[in-house]
């Protein structure tokens, strides 16, 4: 929200210098974002041109001596063909940064003739688009003086941070109100407008809506005999100090009272309007060329104003080009409408269109100023444009019902830690516009203002109350310790959700944030694609989709990478996927990538880091690895947790495997991408990946604590037994591994392969496989015949699980 210092003060009555105004402004919870007090405009001087004469070497160019109030005179070369002796212009001296063409000017030699300055127009200064001659002041201008402040130039410019529940400060005027509560100043009441009526409007207003909520009031006025050229010097100079173009004196009246006043207004030519206007839901398909000279297709969601011709507006959001004001207009309905905000906001995002009265509605203007508004528009219609105002019509409207709320003062000692005396209470919320409405001096009832929508209980009202205090007068204090030790506060999806972001930090993996939305092509490769997941407004044509994975992502995110010479990377992400659009369907996952040489024993050349494992490609034991580190960060039992072969259609068909705990939880898969996923995303090298899905983890059974266990170890040597069986090729290894551990699990502390063969001399189809069974005996040490009956179990569960027979 922007304003002036001087538009501030049309409606606050105070000697309070900028600097206090924006100190206060912060203290009171409207954050001053930036201010702009026009220092640019400072070295601008008002100077008298004493001569002109000729160039000696350009016949466009004149050669001046400006009079600057000092009593030396300064020789200045210019172009301008309104250049003349007795002219009184603003100067520019070498030095001084001149907006309109930022440049910075020197002491320029032009043909010849040294230049000292530069007399500019108004498009120099960016006071308007004027560029026909240098700027032409009265002749009785104080030469000398500086210009920005006979200019009206000087006027500093503030614009604060609005939170979306302080609707009733997007006006310069509500933020007075709430200056004057604060004490700094008094609010002016603004004048109730006397307005010559004479005559009906000829065009009525119907509401045909489904829901009143959408459109609860509508007032439309008829000025005849308007005569609409370009809006006065004071209004456009505010106007522009905000940042707005000025178009005319009817679109300027309403861009002014939507600042001034927080009012969105609009104004229609009756002439170009055709029968009655009837504010209804768009029909599917239809168009509307806006004011911003693009067209809109509209859906039965969007709420127009119509008339026989079709739709006229978009109901609080912007104008039609077809029946908007210009120097052509006679006869000017101004209207002042009510809309549901949600359904503005709503109608705003399909449309991807941004305006200033779209900012206003969807935060809730004020019901009751509906009426006040239109007298306002139309005094200010009258008094610059002229015309006669007919009587209004209103549709739909039916009054507002003030909230109240009941409210014991004790209250804001009891949520702030305030001591606020009764009597300042009560002056702080009527100096905001709250009612008394009954009460003693502990427990009031307090109708809130129709301005205020954010106001909805006790707690509101004590906000009100202690930044209008002074949030400053809270002393800070520390919180109380407690005796007991704290129970545990996040939820084991929120710790297992941390632990594995360390976990593969700890891995030399870097963390990324890619977008949840994903193009429909890569939606699909992935697994996803469904029409419950395609967005109904996509910020991008190529973000229509919600991802189902966070592979596609992280891909394409490491191919940007090597676009630009960073070819190892390591990346992973712990966030949402989802494979359907309702809460049980969206999952958190832990996903990471590895490109090039990005493995854990470290990047690059294999001659440089070689001794130490490195500088060879990924593969798909980094990605499994990986995944297995999340895991067991996660406090998963790594003795129940299973490797198969087999995956998701985007991993290579040989190098890739999925994660289970049981027959039926799938944690997760990992491996190298298939060339056509990667060729499909645009992506090339050594590439290898994996997802964990975190909240497929069983809850841990035990009560959990900070507590380790006590460290056990056993008094007796383990002991290592190898074994070699031949089994079919279809046969993977940890179908080997499984059997050979449930021999027996008190006993078998791991087992690992180290060895697979294959030959002619094992037959054909066959493999050896070999294991290195560990074993840990705990109470006694094993005689020959536990190790042959172990011996036994090992081999027998290996036969009868995999047919395999022990190599001789």
């Amino acid at each position: 929200m922007k304003f002036t210092l001087s538009w501030l003060k049309e409606h606050l009555d105070t000697d309070a210098n900028l600097e206090q105004v924006c100190e206060r402004l912060t203290a009171i919870g409207l954050e001053v974002e930036d201010v702009d007090d026009r220092a640019a405009y400072k070295p601008f001087v008002i100077a008298k041109v004493l001569s002109a004469e000729k160039h000696p070497s350009a016949d466009r160019l004149k050669v001046l001596m400006v009079d600057t109030g000092d009593g030396k005179p300064v020789q200045v070369v210019c172009g301008a063909p309104n250049a003349r002796a007795g002219l009184v212009g603003a100067l520019a001296r070498p030095g001084t940064y001149v907006p309109g063409i930022d440049v910075t000017l020197s002491v320029g030699n032009i043909r010849g003739v040294e230049s000292h300055g530069m007399m500019c127009s108004e498009k120099e200064l960016n006071i308007s688009d004027n560029h026909d001659g240098i700027i032409d002041l009265p002749v009785d201008a104080p030469v000398g003086t500086p210009f920005a402040a006979y200019a009206g130039l000087d006027d500093p410019m503030i614009e604060i941070n609005l939170t979306p529940n302080r609707p009733d400060c997007t006006s310069v005027y509500g933020i007075a109100r709430d200056l004057a509560a604060s004490g700094l100043g008094t609010l002016k009441a603004p004048k109730v407008p006397a307005l010559p009526i004479e005559g009906e409007t000829p065009v009525d207003v119907s509401i045909d809506l489904d829901d009143e909520r959408l459109c609860p009031g509508f007032a439309l006025r008829l000025v005849r005999g308007v005569k609409n050229g370009p809006s006065p010097a004071w209004m456009q100079t505010r106007l522009k100090a905000i940042g707005l173009r000025p178009i005319n004196a009817l679109v300027d009246i309403t861009n002014y009272m939507t600042f001034d006043q927080g009012r969105p207004m609009h104004v229609f030519d009756a002439a170009k309007v055709k029968g009655n206007l009837v504010v209804r839901r768009a029909k599917d398909g239809e168009e509307i060329l806006a004011l911003d000279t693009r067209t809109y297709k509209l859906s039965p969601n969007t709420v127009v104003i119509a008339d026989d011709n079709g739709v006229e507006s978009i109901g609080g959001i912007m104008g039609g080009e077809h029946s908007g004001c210009d120097e052509n207009t006679v006869d000017v309905l101004i209207e002042s409408a009510l809309w549901d905000p949600i359904n503005i906001a709503k109608s705003g995002r399909s449309l991807g269109i941004i305006t200033d009265a779209r900012y206003r509605f969807e935060r809730g203007v004020d019901p009751e100023y509906m009426m006040p508004g239109l007298e306002r528009t139309t005094e200010l219609v009258v008094q610059l444009c002229g015309g006669t105002p007919a009587k209004a019509k209103v549709a739909g409207y039916k009054g507002h019902d003030r909230k109240v709320v009941d409210f014991p003062f004790s209250e804001v000692k009891r949520l702030t830690g305030l001591t606020v005396s009764v009597e300042e209470s009560r002056q702080i919320l009527t100096g905001l516009g709250f009612e008394i409405l009954s009460g003693d001096d502990t427990h009031v009832q307090v109708a809130v203002p129709s301005w205020r929508p954010d106001v909805e209980g006790k707690a509101d009202l004590v906000e009100e109350i202690m930044r209008i205090h002074g949030v400053d007068n809270i002393k800070p204090e520390p919180l109380p310790a407690k005796e007991t030790v704290n129970a545990r506060i996040l939820t084991t999806l929120q710790i297992r959700t941390r632990t594995a972001k360390r976990a593969l930090a700890s891995r030399g993996m870097l963390e990324a944030v890619t977008w949840s939305f994903i193009p429909e092509d890569q939606a699909k490769l992935f697994g996803g694609g469904q029409p419950s997941l395609k967005l109904a407004n996509p910020i991008a044509a190529d973000m229509s989709d919600m991802r189902p994975s966070l592979l596609p992502g992280l891909l394409t995110a490491a191919q940007r990478n090597a676009d630009k010479g960073y070819g190892d990377v390591a990346i992973f992400e712990v966030s949402g996927t989802y494979e359907g659009d309702t809460p049980d369907k969206q999952r958190r996952v832990a996903g990471g990538i590895r490109r090039g040489t990005a493995t854990l024993a470290g990047a690059g050349r294999s001659w440089s880091n070689a001794a130490k494992g490195g500088g060879k490609p990924v593969d798909v034991y980094d990605a499994k690895a990986d995944a297995l580190a999340v895991i067991e960060a996660c406090g998963l039992p790594m003795g129940n947790v299973q490797v198969e072969q087999g995956g998701p259609a985007w991993y290579h068909p040989g190098r890739r495997g999925t994660i289970k705990m049981g027959p039926k939880v799938v944690l997760g898969h990992f491996g190298e991408f298939h060339p056509n996923t990667l060729s499909a995303l645009d992506v090339s090298g050594a590439l290898c990946g994996f997802e964990v899905y975190l909240d497929a983890m069983p809850e841990p059974k035990k009560k959990a604590t900070r507590t380790k266990p006590a460290l056990e170890l056993s008094p007796f040597q383990m002991v290592k037994r190898d074994f070699a069986f031949v089994v079919e090729k279809a046969v993977d290894a940890g179908s080997i591994i499984k059997a050979a551990t449930s021999a027996d699990r008190k006993l078998i502390t791991g087992v690992n392969v180290f060895d697979v063969f294959e030959g002619a001399s094992l037959g054909e189809g066959k493999k050896s496989i070999a294991i290195e069974v560990l074993i840990q005996p705990t109470d006694k040490t094993l005689t020959d015949e536990d190790f042959d009956a172990l011996t036994k179990k090992i081999v027998g569960n290996v036969e009868k699980t995999t047919g395999g027979t022990l190599r001789a």
